[in-house]
């Protein structure tokens, strides 16, 4: 009976503790270089970064701590932290060169304070969701590494 016991209280303290790792786990892995696909801003706004300046690829790159975008003329770098889907990114710096076409530098500085999760699918797409439905950002992970400069 004693064995039975001591058993069942090994199993349960096994099973807490492999379940404890796990969670550290389930953290949304957003490393690495993304496109930026589409930002939308509500049901009628939205800007696709490709479409406004086709000759410059611009992107997100998320490392450990750290975010880095990079637009068709400026770029925003700053922290972010992560908790499951949850997604906080901090304020940030950014450089402020004026461009013929500052679409996405606009969009982005609008909706960078609200994103509040991370949504990723097949490794391949992530959506960076906002604290309304109707807001948020496409990203596509990046197939060839683009240089930072």
């Amino acid at each position: 009976m004693k064995i039975n016991i001591i058993h069942a209280i090994a199993v349960a303290l096994l099973a807490t503790a492999c379940s404890s790792n796990n969670k550290q786990n389930d953290d949304a892995d957003i490393r690495g270089q993304w496109y930026l696909e589409n930002i939308v801003l509500s049901d009628s706004e939205n800007v696709r970064p490709m479409e406004e300046v086709t000759d410059s690829r611009q992107y997100i790159q998320f490392e450990d701590s750290t975010y880095f975008i990079k637009t068709n003329c400026n770029s925003i770098s700053g922290f972010y932290t992560i908790k499951g889907d949850s997604i906080n990114l901090g304020a940030g710096m950014m450089t402020r060169m004026a461009c013929e076409n500052m679409a996405t530098e606009d969009a982005l500085c609008r909706i960078l304070p609200r994103i509040v999760t991370v949504d990723i699918e097949n490794d391949s797409i992530a959506r960076l969701n906002s604290n309304t439905d109707s807001a948020y950002i496409v990203l596509r992970k990046a197939t060839e590494k683009i240089e930072i400069e």
